[in-house]
């Protein structure tokens, strides 16, 4: 067997049964390496055993993590947690059954034919990234994501709004990206002489602001939010079940997909744990600080959106200043993607000859698509798409760059289910080998402490302008502000409509007034 070969041979891991591989050999993980790191090895196996048994994860805010009993309820540590998971589980199936068949129907008396999913982050992401990747027979998907209001209102003018279900996702309700969109449509609705309440479902924490409002208002349905689930883990929860069930997707093959890697990557055995190795080779290319991006390289349109799923997923959760003994150690992988062979007109040139300043994880479909025109004689789209990624990973592995390829045979819910459920354990994994919490968030919460410190400085300056006008610095005066951010909110001001600008050569000379 030649040397290349046997190498891949090597390292190459393989679920025949579930039909999924990872192919390590451009990445290899050496029989050095993993005995230098057979103690942290150990510890991530029994912290992540640990996780499964319910201890609490976020000491923020006091929560185990559970995602994965989310696809095995069995496996819950407690029976009131079990019933937890199974009776949403039951009750959004016969909801979204009722919406499709025709049982639930619209105010004005007809089906729905379309769900807009309210959410931000991970009860946007996962949802947008299914109904992208499993085009379903169900309801069409609409999303607001952003607390944009030209994006908001393109959206809402797309809508056939009568026959529109709104689903409203987040945990507390009190999330400004989420409730700025919901305050949006439902003043979208009024607008159009339609009640907002009359077609809208909350998936929320119980007794949050949004239930609270939900209960209130009379909304169509309500599910239970799990307070233990976070929201880039949150794609097997409610917050994903419900889009996806309404969608039309087999919720039960993406639940199965996830509980079988589950179980493949439960075992304390390396050579065989897909999600244990890919840590591994995570921390391999980057010598477990982060040192090099990750590239994620998906060959097929439908999982366009697989790397900005897992741009948050892995981001937010290895993002880290401290690590668990409070040192200052400024963890995390940068991700960025898009797909192949888009890229190969983008970005591959800098990776092949640029910085090697990354590691690439390509994503093939193996499964040739059901087209059969030739675009050139013998040889198909199709045909090229495989020769773009073999092509891609030999001359990167050719310039000395790494790269890892997963390879699954088709894109369908179950294999969806496999690819959430081997990456969520991969961040498990690598935040125990590098030793940091992945499980908690504090960079987001101090953004949005930032942004309230901005809003309360808005409504100050807006109320120090006179019709006499006057510079940042004069404003700032008035309400003890810094004076950038006092410029910036005039700026904000002005260009709203609700005040006058006249600039000067400097910023510092620009006046606002009334």
């Amino acid at each position: 067997m030649r040397a290349v070969m046997k190498l891949y041979a090597q390292q190459l891991l393989r679920y025949p049964e579930m039909g999924i591989s990872l192919d390590f050999s451009k990445l290899p993980l050496t029989d050095e390496f993993l005995t230098e790191m057979k103690p942290l090895i150990d510890r991530a196996y029994t912290d992540i055993a640990a996780l499964e048994s319910g201890v609490i994860a976020n000491p923020d805010e006091k929560r185990m993590v559970g995602h994965y009993w989310l696809r095995n309820s069995a496996i819950a540590p407690t029976k009131a947690l079990k019933a937890a998971i199974d009776g949403p589980l039951a009750d959004l199936k016969a909801f979204a059954a009722d919406v499709l068949s025709g049982s639930i129907l619209a105010p004005n008396g007809k089906p729905y034919t379309t769900c807009l999913v309210i959410g931000i982050g991970g009860s946007a992401l996962g949802p947008e990234l299914v109904a992208d990747a499993l085009p379903g027979k169900g309801l069409h998907m609409a999303f607001l994501d952003n607390t944009d209001p030209d994006g908001m209102y393109r959206v809402l003018d797309s809508l056939p709004l009568t026959e529109t279900l709104a689903v409203v996702i987040s945990k507390s309700g009190g999330t400004p990206e989420t409730r700025n969109g919901m305050v949006c449509a439902q003043a979208y609705f009024e607008k159009k002489g339609l009640s907002f309440a009359k077609q809208a479902v909350a998936v929320t924490g119980v007794g949050s602001k949004l239930d609270t409002v939900a209960v209130a208002e009379g909304w169509v349905k309500r599910f239970p939010m799990e307070d233990w689930v976070g929201g880039r883990t949150s794609e097997t929860s409610v917050v994903g079940l419900v889009p996806a069930s309404l969608q039309g997707v087999d919720i039960d093959s993406l639940l199965k997909g996830a509980a079988d890697m589950d179980a493949k990557t439960r075992v304390a055995d390396t050579a065989h744990n897909a999600s244990m190795k890919l840590a591994l080779a995570w921390y391999a290319a980057g010598q477990g600080k982060g040192a090099k991006d990750m590239v994620v390289l998906p060959y097929k349109d439908s999982l366009v959106l697989f790397s900005k799923y897992l741009q948050q997923l892995i981001m937010e959760s290895l993002g880290k200043e401290l690590d668990l003994d409070g040192n200052k150690v400024n963890q995390g992988i940068s991700v960025y993607g898009n797909k192949g062979s888009t890229d190969q007109h983008a970005y591959v040139q800098q990776l092949r000859d640029g910085l090697d300043n990354f590691f690439v994880t390509f994503i093939e479909v193996r499964q040739a698509p059901t087209d059969t025109v030739e675009v050139e004689p013998g040889f198909t789209a199709g045909d090229y798409l495989q020769g773009f990624l073999r092509g891609t990973r030999k001359a990167l592995a050719e310039s000395g760059r790494k790269s890892i390829t997963i390879s699954i045979p088709t894109v369908n819910a179950y294999t969806l289910g496999q690819l959430i459920a081997l990456f969520e354990r991969a961040v498990s994994f690598y935040a125990s080998l590098i030793h940091i919490n992945a499980y908690h968030q504090p960079g987001v919460q101090a953004g949005k402490l930032a942004a309230n410190v901005f809003l309360k400085l808005l409504a100050s300056v807006q109320g120090a302008l006179t019709d006499t006008p006057a510079t940042a610095a004069e404003i700032a005066a008035k309400v003890s502000a810094d004076e950038e951010d006092t410029y910036h909110a005039l700026v904000h001001i002005a260009e709203s409509g609700k005040a006058k600008w006249t600039m000067a050569e400097c910023p510092c000379g620009d006046t606002f007034a009334l």
